[in-house]
């Protein structure tokens, strides 16, 4: 089955401040703010929606293809995608802009001051998604991304009758209640973690019951509290599965999203699937980054049936 994953591609390069950024900043300073952090040093990791999405999808034996925009700079990142199987087709390369990076620098009291710089994600990537050969099926998920690629993938989709995933995440404020209300629905699922809902809520003016009207599904994920199935019959609560430690949570909804996909693509009903995806994001947050993680399909289908009996 062909997978389409719209969304960003970035490097996060991580700090680590030896301090607190309190002890820094004068209260009665505030408005000529001016002031300057020593770290320890600077970690590069790739992340970015769409690498994070298909880079588990590519750990669950799946080859997806990326649709996003990347800069003069993504010579390492594109080495990655290669190394795990990953077409680079879909990916359009913008010459005079930096890939998309998020500058993060947290302080002993794991407070964060981050920086984000668009780059080349200001720019549609462009892909022309081709009618499904006959017989043939495709599955998408479009995530945070060029806000121009979120729309105009979601038209297609419905255009071809290619089931997608709406996932608006961090675009929800720059999504205009109109865009969200559009790409909503007809939609196969709208995923989103609790907080987010709220916004899509609020945003909108739709409630629960008429979202189930304009999509066919709805997974809430609620952190290490699991995550919740909605339909229009039933409401199913998902356990997260038992990492085997926590080091970083951050990439877990991205890797549960790699999860929901594969048992979509498997044919399995969207609370199996929904397991599935609660056992890739445990795997996610055992590592230091969007894209540490790794697994053999064994090791990896093993836990599954230790969590779920299935």
């Amino acid at each position: 089955m062909q997978i389409f994953i719209s969304g960003s591609l970035a490097y996060d390069r991580i700090m680590d401040f030896p301090g607190k950024f309190s002890d820094h900043i004068l209260p009665d300073k505030i408005h000529i703010l001016n002031v300057c952090f020593m770290v320890n040093g600077l970690t590069e990791k790739h992340g970015g929606t769409a690498g994070n999405i298909a880079y588990s999808l590519s750990l669950l034996g799946e080859k997806p293809l990326i649709l996003a925009t990347a800069g003069k700079d993504f010579d390492r990142y594109e080495a990655w995608l290669v190394s795990h199987g990953l077409s680079l087709d879909g990916i359009r390369k913008i010459p005079e802009e930096f890939t998309s990076g998020a500058y993060i620098t947290t302080d002993t009291m794991d407070n964060q001051i981050t920086g984000f710089n668009p780059g080349a994600m200001k720019y549609p990537s462009q892909y022309q998604i081709p009618k499904p050969n006959p017989g043939g099926e495709a599955l998408a998920i479009v995530a945070p991304g060029n806000l121009d690629d979120m729309l105009i993938y979601s038209r297609r989709y419905k255009e071809l009758n290619i089931p997608y995933i709406f996932d608006p995440g961090q675009s929800i404020p720059a999504l205009s209640p109109d865009a969200l209300s559009e790409m909503i629905s007809g939609s196969q699922l709208l995923i989103s973690n609790d907080y987010e809902l709220e916004m899509i809520k609020k945003a909108t003016g739709i409630k629960n019951s008429d979202l189930l009207d304009r999509c066919r599904a709805i997974i809430t994920t609620l952190g290490e509290d699991g995550s919740l199935v909605l339909n229009q019959k039933t409401t199913v609560k998902i356990p997260s599965t038992r990492p085997a430690k926590v080091v970083d949570p951050t990439g877990a909804g991205d890797a549960y999203r790699a999860g929901v996909i594969k048992g979509m693509v498997m044919k399995k009903t969207l609370t199996e699937s929904a397991r599935i995806g609660a056992t890739c994001a445990s795997y996610a947050v055992e590592h230091y980054g969007t894209q540490e993680h790794h697994f053999s399909q064994e090791a990896f289908w093993t836990r599954h049936r230790d969590s779920f009996g299935v």
